[in-house]
């Protein structure tokens, strides 16, 4: 059985009288692509940042087997981290913010990282300011998978790419769990979720308001209901009881009825606007 890589226990973050993260708990296990899910504010950035050891933090946060903060420098090398903002030396060339980006670590990643220059169609010898936030960002990509690390952490990841580059990001993601790497994903994009997360946290003003597969939190007993009765079209999410429906609608001039289930995007809503 898959063991934890991340094991986080009641993370409180406060910045003065502003909110951070308070009594965040989840773990993440090994092989998954988990999926941390909130809109923007919600406390997925200081959660990711307080786990990285870029923070400070009351609680206990271990990544890895290793506490967050006593074994910091240890696990940067097993971590590839991608920022929301992709941010680098302007005059450098790409080339050599990968070389400093493996040298930090103090590894050799020339062959791979040359692997995902060629399937990210990176050019490097272009200047960093000379690239658009999406070419910016695979830059990113690479500086954060080169050394095949345990632990992804993308925060945000996708902003930026165009479809076809966010294809071949979540393809890498999958070949390299495939060989053993865990990912944790940040995002807002509920179609990233359901399309590669197993499992899932979601934030909301900086708690953590639901957790667990992604199969058990989009099962729902509500139905998307669009009726055009006496002459009027209806289009709503009904959370009652069916037979109480039928009751509603009975004695009604319907033309016409469709009961579906709802997206996944109105499910996931339902948890923010809960």
């Amino acid at each position: 059985m898959a063991g934890n890589v991340i094991e986080i226990n009641n993370l409180t973050k406060r910045y003065g009288k502003h909110r951070g993260v308070e009594g965040v708990s989840f773990t993440v296990k090994e092989g998954d692509i988990f999926g941390f899910l909130g809109p923007n504010g919600a406390g997925k950035s200081t959660t990711i940042r307080s786990m990285l050891g870029f923070l400070g933090y009351e609680g206990e946060i271990k990544i890895l087997g290793s506490d967050a903060r006593s074994g910091h420098e240890k696990l940067m090398k097993n971590i590839g981290y991608m920022p929301s903002e992709a941010m680098f030396y302007p005059s450098m060339k790409v080339s050599e913010v990968i070389k400093l980006a493996a040298d930090v670590r103090g590894t050799d990643c020339a062959d791979e990282a040359g692997k995902l220059c060629e399937r990210l169609k990176v050019d490097t010898s272009r200047s960093i300011n000379e690239l658009s936030l999406g070419n910016r960002k695979k830059v990113s990509i690479v500086c954060a998978m080169q050394h095949k690390p345990a632990l992804f952490v993308f925060d945000e990841p996708t902003s930026g790419l165009d479809p076809l580059m966010q294809n071949t990001f979540f393809e890498l993601i999958e070949e390299y769990v495939k060989q053993g790497t865990t990912c944790l994903l940040s995002t807002h994009v509920l179609s990233e979720v359901k399309n590669y997360c197993k499992n899932v946290a979601i934030m909301k003003e900086g708690k953590l308001i639901s957790c667990g597969s992604v199969d058990e939190l989009t099962h729902t007993n509500s139905k998307r209901v669009i009726v055009t009765a006496d002459g009027k079209k209806s289009d709503y999410l009904y959370k009652g009881d069916m037979n109480s429906l039928i009751a509603d609608l009975s004695g009604k001039n319907i033309t016409q009825l469709d009961i579906t289930d709802p997206s996944i995007e109105e499910i996931f809503m339902g948890y923010y606007e809960a």
